[in-house]
């Protein structure tokens, strides 16, 4: 129940956190048309329902209710800009990118507020179904060859008291027959543990942790070679802290393909990125979904070619029209950025597995 909650938490938070970022969201609830007096935040006199000056609302609650109201009003609603910006991003994402840009950002969810999004309500979606790196995950050969020690030493035992069964002259033919048996069972099984065992000693007495003179890393290499399931876990911990580091990762390849074309800035590369992102994310959380709902091989085949088959053409919409390309330009450029995705996933593997062994 506990990880229901935290997800659940998790989900609230990257939803309040979306809003905040978003800088256009005005306050929650009814506005009247219009207002007088003065603005409470800054002074200003008041000609409409909002500030002129710093935005703010010309009415502010004082309630527990609107407390509330605030919350379930950030994490569902959106302004209202959720519901106008998801369809567009899932099938007119080239639109919707090349609007923003242009600058239309009242209207849409910002790319920003939508990655923050999406990537909270991921994780909560996979802590809310128990999707986690196994704990058990890998054996040093230091604990293999002692369980192999451990386990020779019970075989002797159970020899011994079946030799002593066996040459037990007080015993029916039928007790030492079966004491026979057993002799010949734990023999066979002690010659076999006998053969692997110096070999797995052996691998034991090999291991050394890779030393690179940085102590820091040293040690969270010491740690990895200890236990490889804490590892994971940091993995994923620190896939859900660092995300972010995908936007600065795939900006400069993105912007290698346009890199002749002096109209697009970095910035229309850094919300394009952004907006895919956030669709890709959103994607998996479906499909993840999708998957538990539906957990044969049908609907695990199903996902598979949802998987396959949407994000490339997901790409090259949004490709084409964001930067306005014709047909064959654009299938170009999402090949090469598919090429692209697989080298950014591996930089990105790579730096969050950096930091987990480094923090």
């Amino acid at each position: 129940m506990g990880e229901e909650f935290e997800a659940a938490g998790q989900f609230a938070t990257g939803a309040l956190l979306a809003r905040s970022v978003d800088s256009e969201t005005a306050s929650a609830g009814p506005q009247p048309d219009a207002a007088h007096g003065i603005c409470l935040n800054c002074g200003t006199a008041l000609v409409g329902a909002h500030c002129h000056r710093c935005g703010q609302s010309g009415h502010v609650h004082r309630s527990l209710g609107a407390i509330w109201h605030e919350i379930l009003h950030g994490v569902v609603h959106f302004e209202g800009k959720m519901w106008r910006t998801l369809p567009m991003l899932a099938w007119r994402p080239g639109e919707l990118t090349r609007r923003y840009i242009g600058g239309e950002r009242a209207r849409f969810v910002s790319p920003m507020a939508l990655f923050l999004f999406s990537v909270f309500t991921l994780f909560a979606t996979l802590s809310i179904l128990g999707i986690a790196p196994p704990s058990d995950f890998g054996m040093p050969n230091a604990e293999l060859a002692a369980g192999i020690s451990e386990q020779r030493v019970d075989v002797e035992r159970r020899l011994e008291r079946a030799t002593v069964r066996r040459d037990d002259a007080g015993r029916t033919a039928e007790e030492r027959q079966k004491a026979a048996a057993d002799v010949a069972r734990y023999s066979e099984a002690l010659s076999a543990l006998s053969q692997v065992e110096p070999v797995i000693a052996r691998n034991a007495a090999n291991d050394t942790t890779y030393q690179t003179g940085w102590k820091r890393l040293d040690k969270g290499i010491e740690k990895l070679n200890r236990n490889p399931g804490l590892a994971m876990y940091k993995l994923q911990a620190n896939s859900y802290k660092f995300s972010w580091l995908l936007i600065p990762l795939s900006v400069p390849f993105v912007w290698l393909m346009f890199a002749w074309k002096r109209q697009f800035r970095v910035y229309d590369h850094a919300v394009f990125v952004t907006y895919s992102i956030a669709f890709m994310s959103l994607l998996f959380i479906v499909l993840t979904i999708f998957a538990a709902i539906f957990p044969g091989d049908t609907g695990m085949a199903i996902v598979s070619i949802v998987a396959m088959i949407v994000p490339p053409i997901h790409i090259y919409r949004q490709l084409r029209g964001a930067y306005s390309l014709r047909r064959r330009s654009a299938i170009a450029r999402m090949l090469v950025l598919c090429i692209f995705i697989n080298v950014i996933a591996v930089l990105f593997l790579v730096l969050v597995l950096g930091l987990g062994l480094v923090s």
